[in-house]
Formats: structure tokens, sequence, C-alpha cells
């Protein structure tokens, strides 16, 4: 059972990360999406991995705003989680994401290249979309008339 707690206290640290990070008063601490909390087995340090809202890598002043917020929520963060030892927050952008993006990409790019797409003529399409749409009116008109000359 010892192997499980770090998982169950890095999903608690998550959820706390995430809730204290919306109270942090700083205006250069821009909107952020915790990813994950990977807790040692010591359980004293924890290594959240984020990324900013709107994608791309975060810059210097970032990486300083969350410096600051994890030293300020070290303590209330290990009092509401009642660890003996608060664990320190390392903040660490998320790479996986970004790198999930472009093997999709990759991938996309190998299919097109395996299964090139037939080319799709566009009038075709449009003469079959307005024989439909005849179809259904003379349909209705047909329906209509049949009712009209039902006898009562």
């Amino acid at each position: 059972m010892a192997g499980w707690r770090p998982a169950r206290v890095g999903e608690m640290v998550h959820r706390e990360v995430a809730d204290r990070l919306r109270q942090v008063k700083d205006p250069e601490l821009t909107e952020i999406s915790v990813t994950s909390v990977e807790m040692s087995k010591d359980l004293s340090r924890a290594v959240v991995k984020y990324l900013p809202f709107g994608g791309g890598e975060p810059n210097k002043v970032l990486n300083e705003a969350l410096g600051r917020a994890a030293r300020q929520m070290r303590g209330p963060i290990g009092r509401a989680l009642r660890l003996r030892i608060a664990p320190e927050l390392v903040f660490q952008w998320d790479r996986n994401h970004e790198d999930a993006v472009r093997l999709t990409a990759l991938l996309d790019q190998i299919g097109k290249e395996l299964h090139p797409a037939a080319p799709v003529d566009a009038s075709d399409d449009d003469e079959l979309a307005d024989e439909d749409a005849v179809d259904d009116v003379a349909g209705d008109e047909d329906a209509a008339d049949a009712d009209a000359e039902e006898p009562r």
C-alpha cells in the first residue's frame, strides 16, 4: 500500500493547487491549467505540470510569478492536507501536450500521403441536393392534393 500514497497525495495536491491558484492576487500570474502533479516518494516535493491558457510556451514573467505563488501556497496546502511536511511545489511546463499536437499533425500528414483523397467535384453534390429538394417539394404537393381529393 505504501506505493499508492504518493499518487493519492499527488491528486489531493493537484486539486488544492488548482483551487488556490485562482485565489492568488498576482497581476503577473496569468491563467494556467494544472495538468498533473508528480510527488516524490517521501512526499517532500511536488512537481506541478501546467499549460498556459491559449497555448504556447510560458515566459520568464509567468515562471517568476509561479515561483512566488509556490512559496505562498506551500504552507497552506500542507496544513489543508494535514501533511507532516508541506511539499515543495515546483512548477514545470508540460511539454507532453505540445508533443501530442506535433505527433497528431505528423500522423495526419502520413495518412494523407498514404491515402490521398479523391478530388470531389462540388457541382455534383449541388445537383444531387437540388434534385432532392425538388422531390421533397413535389412530395408535399402530392400529399396536399391527396388530402383535398379525399371524399368526406
